[in-house]
């Protein structure tokens, strides 16, 4: 049973969920559960004490820990970026209108919880190295995207509980942990004042980086989002929870990211993905909130729903040092205390699903690439594993390079770092890998070293925080002298939002056929997301950073190769120039003073000014301006298909063609990507016809407010490689019967005149990366009603249920290359009505050249919530049934 107990705090009784006498009622020992499920059972208790649709047989299913269950989830409230927070307003924007043509009430679709909103994704790197540089960038910003911007200012006065933090605040997780998040929230219910845990969603994939403080929150599609802001239910499978055991210690001259970089390749290797991580051990006392908040940050890189460090004094150390009020930090002790929120001794052992031992000691300075997160380098491998790869065909993993000779003052070749960028909240968040970057700048320029003309330098702090400690040690003109100039604070390299590179660089790589790289301290260096014309992209400390800027190139040996050479003419290695741990620990004190962050976060942001002038439309329905090309009301409550989405998915998918087959860890950057829109591309030629010019393309994260381009941006990377075309890169495929070579999106549309369904074939991890909702709209959009896979990423996967699309998973050991399919057969599908609503398997029919092939997959619909939500027609359409009067009446 649910139990309400008070206690007594600061002169007041605080009602609360009481997690311990629950679990004992059902016969488990509070000590056996992770506090991960601790924060969960609270959530369920709470609800049911409040009168919400949750019930003991939820709790029960929690607690019990066998079979698949739901949990009915009702978050403390919603964060989100710009980029994926614009559009899931939008289609609220959109929800209001189709109410009020249904004759509901319009004002009823609103935010029920909490939401804030940060604009921080549209920032883009167009100046650099020079003083004026964040000036700039934030004009152009704010030039490029006033639309969208009084769209978000309408927004936050319609919709009661939206607040939105401006242009040039920072980075949305990094401002969570040192502003937003409180850890404990409170609040007044049925006459009473009730304290509970501060349980978060977002709109990003990397809100875990709030697990770093004792905050559970993590990714979720805009699709999810939408529904917690409505009030909804949020509903989540019962999660398996893996022990992390955390032993050693990070042994300089290893730094933090490199540990976080081990941590993701171990995770990675130990198959956590759809878990939630746990981190405990002897190692985790000694580990500050930044170093949690740097590993925690990397959950959706070794795949884990999230990485959770819970309360402990760390917890309330930072939450001083940040200048949250001495009030607060004790109700967050007493509360958690009270409630078995508090971890005091980090060895203890809850019963875990299983658990994972990682030693930090083993970490070492590396860096992760060239294409993906969890392929960590030794330092001393960089260089031997890129010219590995140079000439090594692209069909086994290689660049398939040519012979290129260029004057070595414009570009070194291949292997030369066109952009180097200390960016991110991974990082940025964590002041000793940030100092230690500009003491590696200060003794650069102390020994005249300079970056090379072809690097393009930048720095994006995730909060005004860093610049002020960086100018409080001195260090910051240092790191400016090297090109390191503050270009802003936003999400920008590590979002694909880079900017363009210097024209004589740019040149020489097109001409010359280059491979050339990138490093940036980032957490994301997927194929094609960084620039279009960089092809090894590579992650690591800052410091790092500054030292292959310095090089201006991947291909050296830091042991044995010299940086550069100095105003003496005498070589400097990279250990003339790494800092000692005392140097860096010396500086730490400048970077936790509550003074700086008081003063930050009760300022006003950069853009703060300019963003108060936009002028805004009122009124309870948004004014769409029917020849914009940023806002384009989207088509997703337009009341289309059959009274049954089931029957109408059943009668489509009797005879289906594959639109596109790819092989394993297929992005949502490859499915739906986020920086600089081409003009050869189906999205830059719809722009363009529309007689925009191209500097005015903005980026598809800018554009994702008009489902016309998103929808032609699918499946559109310029690196995406498709099975159907793989003698070249790019969005093409193969339109059946004929064969004929076009666009994955003319294609699209193709089948949708000749009334054929489209299907995707996937390998293993289909759906890695970012919570992008698109790339499971536009999957929609283009008339794709199945995708079969060998396994899903777990945010992607549910985006595809939200929008009606049914992910099918291949038998263990099956796959589309393993059964022999060439993508040109003609499918047909048995069982589908069976699948969806009961969770049988289905038959699947491909039919080619060479006879039948004959399969079963099954339905990747984990809950009774999910099958519901398909058997609706997909979360959209069950939120305006939902809302609207000839259905179920409003629930305003």
């Amino acid at each position: 049973m649910a139990i309400e107990r008070e206690i007594d705090w600061s002169g007041q009784r605080l009602s609360l969920a009481d997690v311990a006498g629950v679990a004992a009622a059902h016969g488990v020992p509070v000590g056996r559960l992770p506090y991960a499920s601790r924060v969960l059972l609270e959530n369920l208790c709470r609800s049911v004490l409040w009168g919400r649709p949750v019930s003991e047989r939820d709790i029960a299913a929690l607690l019990g820990g066998t079979g698949a269950a739901d949990l009915p989830l009702y978050v403390a409230r919603v964060i989100l970026p710009d980029s994926s927070g614009l559009p899931a307003l939008q289609d609220l924007a959109a929800l209001r209108d189709a109410v009020a043509r249904e004759g509901g009430d319009a004002a009823a679709v609103d935010a029920m919880v909490p939401v804030d909103l940060i604009v921080d994704h549209s920032l883009q790197v167009d100046v650099w190295g020079t003083p004026d540089a964040e000036r700039r960038n934030l004009a152009r910003e704010l030039e490029r995207n006033a639309e969208r911007y009084r769209f978000l200012k309408w927004a936050q006065k319609e919709f009661r509980r939206l607040r939105v933090y401006p242009p040039g605040t920072g980075i949305i997780h990094q401002v969570n942990i040192e502003s937003i998040a409180s850890v404990v929230a409170s609040a007044d219910h049925d006459g009473k004042r009730w304290a509970f845990p501060d349980f978060v969603i977002g709109g990003d994939s990397h809100t875990p980086m709030v697990n770093g403080l004792g905050v559970l929150g993590w990714g979720v599609g805009g699709i999810d989002a939408e529904a917690a802001m409505l009030g909804q239910a949020y509903i989540f499978p019962r999660p398996q929870v893996v022990g992390v055991r955390l032993s050693g210690r990070i042994a300089p001259p290893a730094m933090t990211t490199d540990a976080a970089l081990l941590i993701t390749q171990s995770l990675r290797a130990a198959g956590v993905a759809g878990c939630m991580v746990e981190f405990f051990g002897p190692a985790v006392p000694h580990l500050t909130v930044v170093e949690r908040a740097t590993i925690a940050n990397m959950a959706p890189e070794y795949g884990a729903t999230c990485g959770f460090f819970p309360v402990d004094e760390q917890t309330l150390a930072y939450l001083r040092q940040t200048g949250r009020a001495e009030s607060h930090v004790e109700l967050v002790e007493a509360y958690c205390k009270a409630n078995h929120l508090w971890r005091a001794n980090a060895e203890e052992c809850p019963d875990y699903a299983r658990i994972v031992e990682i030693d930090l000691a083993d970490a070492a300075p590396a860096m992760a690439g060239p294409r993906r997160p969890q392929d960590r380098l030794p330092l001393t491998h960089v260089a031997a594993d890129f010219s590995a790869k140079l000439t090594k065909p692209l069909s086994e993993g290689g660049f398939g390079a040519k012979d290129a000779v260029l004057p070595s003052d414009v570009f070194p070749g291949h292997g030369g770092i066109a952009l180097a960028a200390i960016t991110s909240c991974t990082n940025t968040s964590n002041p000793s890998v940030m100092l230690a970057a500009g003491l590696v700048a200060r003794r650069a320029v102390e020994k005249g070293l300079s970056v090379p003309a072809w690097v393009k330098t930048s720095m994006a702090p995730g909060s005004r925080v860093v610049t002020r400690y960086l100018e409080k040690s001195g260090l910051l003109p240092f790191l400016e002298k090297l090109g390191f100039n503050v270009i802003g604070y936003g999400c920008t390299t590590c979002g694909g939002k880079s900017g363009p590179l210097p024209a004589e660089t740019a040149a020489a790589i097109e001409q010359g056929g280059l491979v050339a790289a990138a490093v940036l301290s980032g957490n994301r260096n997927f194929e094609g997301r960084i620039h279009k014309l960089i092809r090894a992209n590579y992650i690591g400390a800052p410091p790092l950073v500054v030292l292959y800027a310095l090089a201006g190139s991947i291909d050296i040996d830091f042991d044995r190769e010299p940086v550069g050479y100095g105003a003496d003419g005498a070589p400097v290695f990279l250990r003339d120039l790494w800092p000692s741990q005392a140097e860096i620990d010396a500086l730490l004190p400048l970077a936790r003073d509550p003074a700086l962050f008081t003063a930050v976060y009760d300022g006003k942001a950069a853009g703060a000014g300019v963003w108060e002038e936009l002028d805004a439309p009122v009124g309870e329905t948004f004014p769409w301006d029917r020849q914009s090309h940023y806002l384009v009301e989207p088509p997703f409550f337009a009341r289309t298909g059959g009274a049954d989405p089931v029957a109408d998915l059943v009668r489509s998918l009797g005879d289906a063609r594959v639109l596109a087959a790819f092989g394993d860890s297929l992005t949502t950057d490859h499915i739906s990507p986020s920086g600089e829109i081409p003009l050869d591309t189906p999205a830059g030629q719809y722009l363009a016809a529309a007689g925009i010019a191209q500097k005015d393309f903005n980026t598809y994260v800018g554009r994702r407010g008009n489902f016309e381009v998103m929808t032609r941006a699918t499946f559109a990377n310029i690196r995406i490689k498709n099975a159907l075309m793989p003698e070249v890169e790019g969005g093409f495929t193969r339109h059946f019967p004929d064969g004929e070579t076009m666009t994955v999106f003319d294609a699209s549309r193709l089948y949708q005149q000749e009334g054929v369904a489209a299907i995707v074939l996937g390998g293993k991890e289909y759906g890695t990366g970012s919570s992008r909702d698109w790339a499971a709209k536009g999957t929609a959009l283009l008339g794709v009603r199945a995708v079969i896979a060998e396994s899903f990423e777990r945010i992607h996967r549910a985006n595809l249920v939200g929008m009606g699309v049914l992910p099918l998973a291949f038998r263990p050991g099956e796959g589309w290359r393993q059964l022999h399919l060439t993508g040109g057969e003609q499918f047909s599908f048995a069982g589908i009505e069976a699948a969806v609503r009961h969770g049988t398997p289905v038959r699947v029919t491909a039919m080619g050249e060479k006879g039948a092939v004959v399969f079963e997959a099954e339905a990747q619909l984990l809950t009774d919530a999910e099958r519901a939500l398909l058997s609706a027609g997909g979360i959209l359409r069950q939120v305006l049934t939902d809302f609207s009067p000839s259905e179920h009446g409003s629930n305003g």
